[in-house]
């Protein structure tokens, strides 16, 4: 099934639904790497790598750019200018950042019942582990105000609910991945103390129109947010995910990987149709001195008209793009060399973030 063709299964529409990536984008919003901390020896390679991922990006949508400073605006059009990328398709926004991992600081864009866009703005909390990242919390007011989008701080029980995108997933028709290792662990980075199952799924309800919340167990090992699902499992039409496998049963993925397969066994979606699962492969492990990386083709990005996909300089490169270029048809599966970003612990999908376009034009 592709995904660009699909429509949601609607019966009734929500107040509120948060859209699937493979829907149309205005824009991708991107942060042009300003702290060398996120990536330690590898700062200028990575930003090499990064104006390629910008390069592949343009040919298919707008970019919206943030840049830390005028310094980082003038390094940042220098150096698209030399890798050949038109500046006309992007707009700067210099505004301060932290680190900029655009997936997780950003609103979660939905649309309302008219097809207009609007914020629902989640809080952003240094993934319960880093304490500089008050200026990252503040994107969200930033870009809302910048797009002239309405913004809602995301509540639930008389609190602003703490939540990245990286750790959910959705198919645009009311169902939405997760995993308990990220939103339920009480022991480590706890975003909302005392919350329950039943709460994120109110509150996913209230704010994102989701109707069913798909929990997996763990992440991949080296995941420095402890467990986001954009490492693990994605869907790619309403009906459909790929899901990570590891064959080795010797690597610490296999069995959380194993258990992750086995609860999506005869899951049903919200309009009662089957989930179709597809197992993706894992690349070999990669290290940072003694410290595992995220290293998943799972960090993909779903662009208007492309999909771009984190390689390894691995054998199980060719596999995986073989797979995600059965599973979109109508768009090109493009490889991007990704070992230098996942220094940061992240790769394309954690650097970027979509804005979707209104389904209506409303006067």
């Amino acid at each position: 099934m592709s995904p660009r063709s699909t429509a949601p299964f609607q019966q009734k529409k929500p107040p509120l639904r948060m859209p699937a990536e493979w829907e149309t984008h205005r824009a991708t919003h991107l942060a042009f790497p300003a702290n060398k901390n996120d990536w330690p020896g590898k700062f200028a390679p990575v930003r090499w790598a990064f104006v390629e991922f910008i390069r592949l990006l343009s040919r298919s949508e707008r970019i919206l750019l943030a840049v830390n400073n005028d310094r980082v605006d003038k390094d940042a059009r220098r150096m698209c200018i030399d890798a050949g990328v038109d500046l006309q398709g992007l707009e700067f926004v210099e505004t301060e950042l932290d680190r900029g991992w655009m997936r997780d600081i950003s609103p979660f864009w939905v649309l309302d019942r008219d097809g207009a866009v609007q914020a629902q703005n989640f809080l952003f909390n240094g993934w319960a582990k880093y304490d500089n990242h008050l200026l990252d919390q503040q994107w969200p007011r930033t870009i809302t105000k910048r797009l002239g989008v309405p913004g809602q701080e995301a509540r639930y029980k008389d609190r602003h609910v703490v939540l990245e995108g990286g750790a959910v997933d959705t198919n645009g028709d009311g169902a939405l991945l997760t995993t308990e290792e990220c939103l339920l662990d009480e022991r480590c980075q706890t975003r909302n103390p005392g919350f329950t199952r039943q709460d994120y799924e109110a509150a996913f309800k209230a704010h994102l129109g989701i109707e069913k919340v798909l929990w997996l167990g763990k992440g991949i090992a080296g995941d420095d947010t402890h467990g986001h699902i954009d490492d693990i499992c994605r869907f790619v039409n309403p009906t459909t995910v790929v899901l990570c496998q590891e064959d080795n049963a010797k690597d610490e993925n296999y069995h959380a990987l194993k258990e992750n397969a086995e609860r999506l066994q005869n899951v049903r979606l919200p309009h009662g149709q089957s989930l179709e699962v597809i197992p993706l492969p894992m690349p070999a492990p990669l290290y940072f001195k003694d410290l595992r990386l995220p290293a998943s083709y799972a960090n993909f990005y779903i662009a208007n008209n492309c999909v771009l996909v984190p390689t390894f300089n691995d054998e199980a490169d060719r596999k995986a793009l073989g797979i995600l270029n059965e599973l979109f048809p109508d768009r090109h599966v493009i490889g991007i060399h990704a070992v230098d970003l996942l220094w940061g612990f992240g790769t394309l999908h954690c650097l970027s973030h979509e804005e979707p376009a209104p389904t209506t034009v409303i006067p």
